[in-house]
C-alpha cells in the first residue's frame, strides 16, 4: 500500500528522493530559500489556488541549478519570475437578447516579455478569476521559452460563459471584452489567441472589433484566426498533434512505439479530437473521451467523423455520440474516464482534472505513458505516483506546446504576408516538438534526473527565461 506522504516532501525542491538534508550545507540553505519563496509567494496572492501549485511546481525543480548558477539566487531571478510584469481586471458589460444588462469581470495578465511580446490564450468559463488566470499566464511562460521561439507568456480571459448562449449574445460579449483589453494588445506587445471557451468563432468577433476600434487590419495580434483572414494551416491541431508527437518521442525512449496502443484522452474539445486524429492515423486504437457530464466507452474505436460532427459542427453533448454510434458504445454519466484500463493516457480537459485515485487506477490499468494536453491537467500526488510507477509523464508545459508554437508560426506568416502548406507547416510542428522532448531529456539527465520530462521541462524553460532576465538587467 502506497503511504500517503506530501507529494512534495521526499523530492522537495529538486533535491534527491531521501536526501538528508544535513550532508550539505549547501543543500539545506537552497532548500531553505525556495521554501521562503514560495511562502511569499503564497503570503503576496491569497486564496489563488492554481498559482501556488503551480508555482510550487516549478520551484520543486530549482534546486539543482541554483547550485551551479548563484548569480539567479543574488539577482532575485525566481522572485522576479513569480511576480506578473501587469495585470489588468476590467468590467465587462454586455446585454441578452431579451434586454438584460450582464456584468462579467475580464483579465489579462501579462506575466513575463523577457523573450519576446507576451503570448497566450483567452480562456471564457464560469470558473476564471484571477488565480486561475495567473497560473496559466505562469505556466505559459515557461511553455513558450520550451518551443525556441521569441515569446513571453501571458493568458486572459472571463468568468462568461458561452454555453447556452445565442451567436448574437456571444458577438455582443467578445465585442465588449475587446473594447476594453484592446488599449493593452498589439503585435509586438501581446498577442492573445483562443484557450477554453474560445475558438476560431469567438476570435473572429475578438478581431473584427479590435479592427474596428484600432481602423488597422494588424493580423497578427490575435492567432487562432480563420484561415481566410490571416489564420494558420494546423492551428486547431496543433495542441493534440503536439501532445501525440511528444508522447511518441517518451515511448521512443523505453523502446515502445505508439501503433496498437490502447488509448484514453480526457475532453472531447480541440485539443482532444486531434489528439484522437494523430493517435489514429499512428495506428493506436483510442477508446474513451468525456466532456463535463460524463464520459463514452467504444471498444472498437472512437468515430472520428461522428466525434467532429457532434462536438465541432452542433456543438452537442458527448452523450449525442453514444446515442448515434450504437453497436455497444456506452455513455457514463458522472463516470470517471481514468478507469478505463488502457496503455497511454491523455489528460486533455482542464486543471487538476486527474487525482491520486485517479493515477492509481491508471496504473492498476497497464497505463505505461501520461501526456498532458492540458494545463496543470494532473494533481501532485497523481504525478508522484506516476513516477514512483515509472510510467512515463509528460507535463503540460512541454507535452501541449505545439498549440502556442503553431500560433507563433502563425505570427511569422502574417509578419510576412505569407501562407504555408499544411504539410510544411505540420513538419515544423513536429520538429519543435521533437526538440523540446530532447531539450527536456537532456536538461534532466545533466542535473542529475535521468528520465524526469517534469524537473527538465521545468529547469530547461527557467534557465532560458532567467538567462534572458539577466541579459535585459532590471527593466
Amino acid at each position: 500500500m502506497r503511504s500517503r506522504r506530501d507529494p512534495y516532501r521526499q523530492a522537495k525542491y529538486g533535491l534527491p528522493v531521501g536526501f538528508p538534508a544535513q550532508r550539505n550545507g549547501d543543500h539545506v540553505e537552497t532548500a531553505e530559500l525556495l521554501e521562503e519563496i514560495y511562502r511569499s509567494v503564497v503570503s503576496r496572492n491569497p486564496g489563488e489556488a492554481e498559482f501556488h501549485q503551480a508555482v510550487r511546481e516549478v520551484l520543486d525543480s530549482l534546486g539543482p541549478v541554483l547550485a551551479k548558477r548563484p548569480e539567479l539566487t543574488e539577482q532575485r531571478v525566481i522572485e522576479r519570475i513569480c511576480e506578473p510584469e501587469r495585470q489588468i481586471i476590467f468590467g465587462v458589460p454586455w446585454e441578452d437578447d431579451e434586454g438584460t444588462i450582464h456584468i462579467n469581470r475580464g483579465f489579462r495578465v501579462q506575466f513575463n516579455s523577457a523573450l519576446g511580446p507576451y503570448k497566450g490564450g483567452l480562456r471564457f468559463h464560469p470558473s476564471v478569476y484571477l488565480g486561475t488566470v495567473k497560473f496559466l499566464g505562469f505556466e505559459q511562460t515557461f511553455k513558450n521559452a520550451l518551443t525556441g521561439l521569441p515569446i513571453g507568456g501571458g493568458k486572459g480571459g472571463s468568468d462568461f460563459n458561452p454555453r447556452g448562449r445565442s451567436e448574437a449574445e456571444i458577438m455582443r460579449f467578445c465585442q465588449s471584452f475587446m473594447l476594453e483589453l484592446s488599449r493593452d494588445l498589439g503585435e509586438y506587445r501581446d498577442v492573445p489567441a483562443g484557450d477554453i471557451g474560445v475558438g476560431g468563432r469567438e476570435i473572429g468577433y475578438l478581431f473584427g472589433m479590435y479592427k474596428r476600434i484600432t481602423r488597422q487590419y494588424e493580423s497578427g495580434v490575435l492567432t487562432g484566426k480563420g484561415l481566410g483572414w490571416g489564420g494558420s494551416v494546423v492551428r486547431k491541431e496543433a495542441t493534440g498533434y503536439g501532445a501525440v508527437y511528444f508522447m511518441r518521442e517518451m515511448l521512443k525512449e523505453r523502446g515502445e512505439e505508439i501503433e496498437g496502443k490502447t488509448c484514453i484522452v480526457s475532453g472531447s474539445g480541440n485539443v482532444a479530437i486531434y489528439t484522437v486524429e494523430k493517435l489514429q492515423q499512428l495506428g493506436a486504437r483510442v477508446v474513451a473521451c468525456s466532456d463535463s457530464d460524463g464520459y463514452v466507452y467504444d471498444e472498437r474505436g472512437i468515430d472520428l467523423e461522428l466525434l467532429k460532427q457532434v462536438k465541432e459542427r452542433e456543438r452537442a453533448r458527448i452523450s449525442v455520440y453514444a446515442d448515434r454510434r450504437g453497436g455497444g458504445a456506452r455513455y457514463l454519466e458522472d463516470g470517471n474516464i481514468w478507469n478505463v484500463p488502457c496503455q497511454l493516457a491523455f489528460p486533455s480537459a482542464t486543471q487538476n482534472e486527474l487525482n491520486g485515485h485517479d493515477a492509481e487506477s491508471l496504473v492498476k490499468g497497464g497505463c505505461i505513458a501520461v501526456a498532458e494536453g492540458a494545463n496543470m491537467p494532473s494533481t501532485p500526488d497523481a504525478v508522484q505516483i506516476f513516477q514512483e510507477a515509472r510510467i512515463a509523464f509528460g507535463l503540460g508545459k512541454a507535452a501541449n506546446a505545439g498549440g502556442v508554437a503553431v500560433s507563433a508560426l502563425e505570427m511569422q506568416q502574417n509578419a510576412r504576408r505569407d501562407t504555408w502548406t499544411f504539410e510544411y507547416t505540420e513538419e515544423r510542428l513536429r520538429q519543435i516538438m521533437e526538440t523540446i522532448h530532447r531539450t527536456c531529456a537532456d536538461t534532466a539527465e545533466t542535473y542529475g534526473s535521468p528520465g524526469n520530462y517534469v524537473r527538465g521541462a521545468n529547469m530547461a524553460s527557467f534557465i532560458r527565461v532567467a538567462d534572458a532576465m539577466l541579459a535585459l538587467g532590471l527593466v
